[in-house]
């Protein structure tokens, strides 16, 4: 299979509460039951730290429409507090230290192997809040390298 020419590594939250724990098959089960053919992500950061591969990452991802042919997706688990407020849920940089730690040496990894790729956040394409920080100003020290 061809590699994709990548220029974009895109991050996500899974928007699931703070302080819970979800697999990627879980992730994958929920992308399966929306009509996709696998997880849309290729790589899902776990709260402890634990780097999970989900979609190979020669594929397309499903992660943000219209940029997935170009883009490597990244997903942490949590972005949203541990209870709903008013019946809604809240969104929130939930990230722990671990996943932080984690996710710099995956960036660290990817841009070494896609040095063309710069780093954003769903939330720049979508009007969604994911990934409930700033990616792009935080991890601008990788994008530059």
């Amino acid at each position: 299979m061809c590699m994709r020419k990548i220029t974009k590594i895109i991050l996500h939250c899974s928007a699931t509460p703070e302080g819970k724990d979800y697999s990627v098959e879980t992730i994958r089960k929920w992308h399966l039951k929306r009509g996709w053919r696998d997880i849309g992500y290729h790589f899902v950061i776990q709260r402890d730290g634990e780097v999970d591969e989900g979609r190979p990452i020669e594929q397309t991802g499903a992660h943000v429409k219209g940029h997935n042919h170009d883009s490597i997706g990244i997903c942490y688990i949590g972005g949203v507090e541990a209870e709903k407020k008013n019946g809604e849920w809240v969104a929130k940089d939930t990230r722990t230290c671990e996943q932080k730690e984690a996710l710099e040496e995956l960036l660290l990894e990817l841009k070494e192997q896609y040095p063309l790729a710069k780093i954003h956040g769903h939330n720049e394409f979508s009007s969604k809040s994911c990934p409930c920080f700033n990616a792009r100003e935080e991890y601008e020290w990788i994008s530059v390298m």
